[in-house]
């Protein structure tokens, strides 16, 4: 990548750099028979991930109303968190095998790096703290901070936060919603292939190019913005 001009990275966190799969659905079942409701299939469930927690249930269960919504919000987020108590953390949702290793090696080679992620900051925060990837971040955007993917605003965020123009940021996603949200900010998207949506779903979304692994995300990024 060009020393001369600064590249921001942007990840997406659950099915990108954390193996969230098993403690997201055990966590959406949970809230669902807190309130009687029927628990879609697994891929159902991890087809919403990404999208912010409201946004995801009405995207499941459009006929819900509000205020119920707005108890299965809080049975999911407590439900979360007691698996992460029980799991001590790190083993309810770890990380793709190379993915901090990258994370560690593009921060310490210069680069920019930011987060956009339908988590709340409050899962953020666990995140970084689990791996041991305090400061790492030059950039966060949550669910808390800007409304949910596919809305642009986070990566609008990230852009004005690190001083970075769109064309010299790249937003590596799993899911459609990553790819149409980098598309809407005007930035740059790579997708990868072992998250939540397949393959062509990322690709209707926008991504540029997909990344079969992390060694293989790592070759992409090496060689991205050769042609500036």
């Amino acid at each position: 990548m060009s020393a001369a001009r600064r590249k921001l990275i942007i990840f997406d966190v659950d099915g990108t750099l954390v193996d969230s799969q098993d403690a997201i659905v055990a966590a959406m079942s949970t809230a669902l028979q807190s309130q009687s409701l029927p628990a879609p299939n697994r891929s159902e469930m991890l087809s919403i991930v990404g999208l912010s927690l409201d946004e995801a249930f009405v995207t499941l269960m459009p006929e819900v109303s509000a205020d119920r919504r707005g108890l299965l919000v809080q049975g999911y987020k407590d439900a979360f968190v007691a698996l992460r108590k029980a799991n001590r953390g790190e083993a309810a949702t770890p990380m793709f095998s190379g993915a901090r290793d990258l994370v560690i090696r593009l921060h310490e080679a210069g680069h920019v790096l930011g987060v956009a992620t339908g988590k709340a900051r409050r899962g953020v925060r666990h995140f970084v703290e689990t791996h041991g990837l305090q400061d790492r971040f030059d950039v966060v955007q949550t669910a808390d901070d800007a409304p949910s993917k596919p809305h642009p605003q986070m990566i609008l965020n990230c852009l004005a936060g690190a001083g970075v123009a769109p064309e010299d940021a790249v937003i590596i996603g799993d899911t459609e919603f990553d790819m149409a949200m980098g598309a809407s900010a005007g930035v740059r998207r790579i997708g990868v292939e072992w998250g939540y949506h397949p393959v062509e779903r990322v690709l209707r979304g926008g991504a540029e190019t997909v990344a079969r692994d992390i060694d293989h995300l790592s070759d992409i990024l090496d060689t991205f913005w050769q042609d500036q």
